[in-house]
């Protein structure tokens, strides 16, 4: 299993643990992975919580507030460009009237969902014109997949250096489409993993980058990176938590501007108001940080 899967499976195992999953659901979903019965059975064995576990469906989510940036959100529009080897790549651009600079989005494991079309939109509403790639597109992009757990099971599959490469073919057509501005990434979860990933493999574009409760790599080197980096991270998120030693070190060695926030009494992908971790206090105060870094970096 490669750490981008090792990742994916304990994400499955964790939501379980937490009462997201029913057991026989994280099962289908470690199955889609490529892991066996009894290893999956131990792996929710071993990410086992003491709160109380669902046996049907999980619950629905309530209606959020309105989420940090959606009041000046602008409208995304798909678009294709020529990715590496010559294959196309889909994504959602959403421009900026007049940018101040460019936003990379990376999306979470389920893939280009209208949650990351919406961020793609509220940085292009605060200036930042935004490009939100799909890493499914070789598949037939995430629209083809109606089963959102085969989509992470086919991420799962993609070569991280496939994966970093499409990444690379977006910044090329982010700073194509915004020429002369000074370009960022902000990935969540799985994309803020591929942040981390894209910084560590090697000289490339960004001046800035804010990656939300992603796994730093193991050994990974912030040496050739020239982005100043804000790292956002949720107090409960013991699982992501742990490589965040690794990856202060890392940005302590580069010495890059960083700075790590830390958002109190949040969990995991509480930046996602789609989804049941969503934390409207700590989404508007990382969304405020996030807006902050860029205004300093990217201008």
């Amino acid at each position: 299993m490669t750490p981008l899967q090792r990742y994916l499976a304990e994400e499955i195992a964790a939501d379980h643990a937490d009462g997201l999953l029913t057991r026989r659901e994280a099962l289908r979903r470690l199955g889609l992975l490529g892991l066996g019965a009894t290893a999956a059975a131990a792996l929710l064995a071993a990410c086992a919580s003491t709160g109380t576990e669902i046996t049907d469906s999980a619950p629905s989510p309530t209606a959020p507030p309105t989420p940090p940036g959606s009041a000046a959100a602008l409208p995304t529009a798909p678009v294709t460009f020529t990715g590496p080897g010559g294959a196309p790549l889909q994504a959602a651009w959403a421009a900026a009237p007049q940018p101040r600079g460019g936003v990379l989005v990376v999306h979470e494991n389920k893939g280009l969902t209208d949650h990351i079309r919406s961020v793609a939109g509220r940085f292009a509403g605060a200036g930042y014109s935004a490009l939100a790639v799909d890493l499914l597109s070789a598949r037939g992009g995430t629209a083809a997949f109606t089963d959102p757990a085969a989509a992470t099971a086919e991420l799962s599959r993609i070569p991280q250096d496939q994966l970093v490469a499409d990444l690379r073919a977006g910044l090329d057509e982010l700073q194509r489409r915004v020429a002369g501005k000074k370009l960022g990434v902000t990935g969540f979860c799985f994309g803020g993993g591929l942040t981390w990933l894209l910084l560590a493999s090697g000289p490339s574009q960004p001046a800035a980058a804010t990656p939300f409760y992603g796994p730093f790599p193991d050994n990974g080197d912030l040496s050739a990176s020239e982005a100043a980096v804000l790292g956002v991270y949720a107090a409960a998120d013991a699982r992501v938590n742990a490589s965040r030693p690794a990856a202060e070190a890392a940005l302590a060695r580069s010495g890059n501007p960083h700075q790590i926030f830390t958002a109190p009494d949040a969990d995991h992908a509480f930046f996602n108001d789609t989804g049941q971790r969503y934390n409207a206090t700590a989404a508007t105060e990382a969304w405020r940080r996030v807006l902050d870094w860029y205004g300093t970096y990217l201008g």
